[in-house]
């Protein structure tokens, strides 16, 4: 079992859902159950998956819930672009979204290989 609450990768993820959160609630209404719901769900993903795997039993099982909490965040970051392709957001608003999105997969990226390598 691992404590991912002092985990950095899990405290910056779920600063990141409050940022998704209050970036799509200026989006149209009528993506309520469309790209909104798609954008909160891939960014509550990301700290889920890393606390998900924190609560199993060996490293095995928490570096797939790794590998997952990653994927959600390459989802949240192509959901980010086709916001801008739509015109809900612009690349300004979006920029520290997207830094914050890099050091989290790289973050992600680091803890996986550390657990590949004790494999």
């Amino acid at each position: 079992m691992h404590n991912y609450k002092e985990l950095n990768v899990w405290k910056r993820s779920i600063k990141l859902c409050a940022t998704i959160y209050k970036l799509t609630a200026n989006f149209p209404n009528e993506e309520r159950f469309g790209l909104i719901s798609q954008m909160r769900r891939a960014s509550v993903s990301v700290p889920s998956n890393i606390a998900e795997g924190g609560g199993r039993r060996t490293d095995r099982e928490f570096l797939h819930f790794l590998g997952v909490a990653h994927g959600s965040i390459c989802e949240l970051e192509s959901q980010l672009y086709v916001s801008v392709e739509l015109e809900f957001v612009n690349f300004d608003q979006i920029d520290s979204i997207t830094a914050e999105l890099t050091e989290i997969q790289k973050m992600l990226y680091a803890l996986i290989q550390k657990f590949e390598n004790q494999a």
